[in-house]
């Protein structure tokens, strides 16, 4: 007995009592089971094998050995929180500020408790933070200049410009990089021309989809194998989701239009989606494009309210009539936020009506087209089904026609000739980063839009 208490009396030398927590400390604890574990001055042969496997666990804790053994990847928690603001968190004096029911709280308002814990001691910085907000804030864009090095190429697309964000930074980078900027938004072409008036000659405001670039490059005398690099930054931009006449955002009542263009290009609206397609129709856009599992029992619900009571075209419309129809337990994001029900079916109809998906397969083989050899090719994307397709060209798991052709007329017995097989077969892509890259903590408690962003470089080799 007086050996194993010995080994005990070692352990709680190396496990000081916290004072800042009182109650919860496990230097506190621990001393408290050692006094009930020998207050009698002996032990039986079971207690003694219970302590000395205790001991023996405490000894790895001490020693940081599941922390050598498993070490970690990533500087914050699940919810998103570094170590400095889980502190500030779990102080005793918020802890007893809180009142009762606060966690489950916390995940409707975990923003607003989080900028209140963290900047509450410094107000000026946190006014300062939250009154000069640029409408889209870019992603990633350390790694974007590293890869793409403007400093050593002569002419950029990027294929997504928005506000302008990743363009002004390459352009700042190097005084000669001229940058072309493609995007169907209206918006996004005004900031394109405010852009280019700042750097004459090296800004070229391009309108239009990625289908579009062919001809408009054509028009401004580039041909194939052209390109020193592409950028794109695939998704919707934040001033897209701010603009409630846009229809992309939940948060914001506005009519369900969706459409990037905003009507330029003609097409349908999501109004127009809801109001015409069958049921089944519906289930299967939810079901791929959103990923939805409750996706027939929300299509059957549109289906039903259209024939009582009228078309939706309204967000609030479609937001609230999800949320009733589910009525499950709350839906949480990457962070640990609550996530509204109908956040998958919002992606779907804006996947489904501008049709990005087969529009970013076909940029992707336009990519392999314009790029030099030795071309780069940067893509950020901020869902799994878009990064699923540039995965796919960058492995050089594409078929050379992909998108093309639905696939239920696909022939999978079908046998080709030697030249096909070989075009089937021509990887011209190396990846330069084996796993994606994602935002660090930093960038994500500054923008917590972008949780989700990945980003996948590939240098072009034939």
């Amino acid at each position: 007995m007086s050996s194993l208490y010995r080994r005990y009396i070692r352990l709680l030398e190396r496990w000081p009592i916290d004072e800042t927590k009182t109650g919860r400390d496990l230097g506190e604890h621990l001393r408290d089971q050692v006094k009930k574990q020998f207050r009698r001055g002996e032990l039986i042969q079971g207690d003694r094998l219970k302590c000395e496997k205790n001991c023996a666990s405490l000894d790895r804790l001490a020693d940081d050995y599941y922390l050598k053994q498993y070490p970690r990847s990533k500087d914050f928690t699940s919810c998103g929180l570094g170590p400095e603001s889980c502190k500030i968190i779990l102080h005793n004096d918020n802890l007893a500020e809180m009142p009762m029911g606060f966690f489950e709280k916390w995940i409707h308002r975990y923003q607003r408790w989080k900028e209140k814990l963290i900047f509450s001691n410094d107000p000026v910085a946190f006014s300062q933070t939250s009154s000069k907000t640029p409408p889209h804030r870019p992603v990633l864009v350390s790694q974007v200049l590293e890869y793409l090095q403007p400093e050593k190429c002569r002419v950029l697309i990027d294929m997504t410009f928005g506000a302008g964000g990743h363009t002004r930074k390459l352009l700042e980078k190097s005084e000669s990089v001229k940058v072309l900027c493609l995007d169907c938004d209206p918006v996004a072409q005004g900031y394109a021309e405010a852009l280019q008036s700042e750097y004459p000659d090296r800004v070229v405001p391009l309108r239009g989809r990625f289908s579009h670039l062919p001809d408009l490059l054509k028009a401004h005398g580039y041909g194939q194998n052209s390109v020193d690099g592409i950028l794109f930054d695939f998704g919707c931009s934040s001033m897209q989701f701010d603009a409630a006449e846009r229809g992309f955002a939940l948060s914001k009542d506005g009519p369900l239009d969706m459409r990037m263009d905003s009507g330029a290009g003609g097409g349908f609206t999501a109004a127009d989606v809801l109001a015409h397609a069958a049921e089944e129709d519906l289930h299967r856009i939810f079901k791929t494009y959103g990923q939805e599992k409750q996706s027939k029992k929300i299509a059957r619900a549109i289906a039903q309210t259209r024939f009582s009571f009228g078309p939706l075209t309204r967000t609030y419309e479609l937001r609230d009539l999800v949320a009733t129809t589910l009525n499950e337990h709350m839906r949480l994001d990457k962070l640990g936020r609550y996530s509204h029900p109908s956040t998958k079916v919002f992606q779907a109809l804006r996947l489904f009506v501008n049709n990005e998906l087969n529009e970013i397969n076909h940029a992707l083989l336009l990519a392999r087209s314009y790029l030099k050899i030795g071309g780069v090719l940067v893509a950020i994307s901020f869902h799994s089904l878009e990064d699923t397709i540039v995965k796919a060209h960058i492995t050089g798991n594409s078929d050379f026609n992909r998108g093309e052709l639905p696939l239920k007329f696909y022939d999978c017995g079908a046998i080709f000739d030697p030249r096909s097989l070989g075009q089937l077969q021509k990887h011209c892509w190396k990846a330069i980063n084996k796993h994606v890259i994602t935002p660090g903590v930093v960038e994500l408690d500054s923008n917590p839009r972008c949780r989700s962003a990945k980003l996948r470089g590939a240098i072009k080799v034939s």
